[in-house]
């Protein structure tokens, strides 16, 4: 049985492989926008990232190790060949299965990240989780209300509550909420390797979001010689939720010129 959760659409046999990949706090539902625009021409699979969603909890953080997973899956699968879009912290696990197995990978869509160290940037987040009594909130709208004391915006509670599940035994977070506060420090680390990856790589940045930088272009272009970089205007780090139509076309038009016809 595999450790990583995952879900494929529509699983016809000559259509080439798309792997979406969500970021930090998410599920693989977090890029069903994209993997509905996808479906036509291509098999998805998407995945919850290692201590997301339904996949197994780990011990501790690591790049090479949820690569390593999620490379294990692609092997059981059977893909010789895959495309992979990842989001944010799934940007830079993208970025790490095709630094680390670039043999299985035609070509890279990352999404709003560079493979950069971070400043920390998610301390109200995870004071606002941390927060929350899960012993004791009877509904969501209860969750909501201690995560607001520590977190400002709806839309970034809204994405965190989709996380939020009840069962018999209670309430509960989807994500490993103590391994990703623990490792944090891992989480925002840059993303390093001896051999750059020369696949076709687009890197697309939210204008009005600070993850991906001009400063950071020396980094990329060392690991991902082979990159250009494109901008979707009026649009923060969700780009694909904000800009979905323009976002989509995009990564439609990159796959077209570099996928063997």
């Amino acid at each position: 049985m595999s450790k990583i959760h995952y879900q494929i659409y529509p699983l016809e046999e000559k259509k080439p492989w798309v792997v979406l990949i969500h970021g930090l706090f998410g599920s693989l539902d977090n890029l069903s926008g994209l993997r509905r625009g996808l479906v036509k021409d291509y098999n998805v699979l998407t995945i919850d990232l290692p201590d997301h969603g339904k996949s197994a909890r780990t011990t501790k953080f690591s790049f090479d190790e949820n690569a390593l997973l999620i490379i294990e899956l692609i092997k059981r699968l059977k893909l010789e060949k895959i495309s992979i879009i990842g989001h944010s912290l799934g940007g830079k696990i993208a970025m790490k299965i095709a630094l680390n197995a670039p043999e299985m990978v035609e070509c890279l869509v990352i999404m709003d990240i560079a493979p950069v160290a971070y400043l920390p940037r998610h301390d109200a987040v995870f004071s606002g989780l941390q927060s929350v009594p899960l012993d004791k909130i009877t509904s969501r709208q209860d969750a909501d209300s201690f995560l607001k004391q520590s977190v400002e915006e709806a839309s970034t509670r809204q994405f965190l509550l989709k996380s939020l599940y009840q069962d018999e035994n209670g309430w509960h977070w989807y994500f490993n909420l103590p391994l990703l506060k623990r490792d944090y420090a891992e989480i925002i680390q840059e993303i390093y390797a001896d051999t750059p990856y020369y696949g076709p790589t687009l890197f697309i940045k939210g204008e009005l979001s600070d993850y991906l930088l001009p400063q950071h272009r020396e980094k990329i272009l060392a690991l991902f010689p082979n990159s250009q970089s494109k901008l979707i205007g009026g649009t923060g780090h969700w780009l694909h939720a904000e800009k979905p139509t323009i976002c989509l076309k995009m990564i439609n038009l990159f796959f077209k010129k570099t996928m063997p016809s």
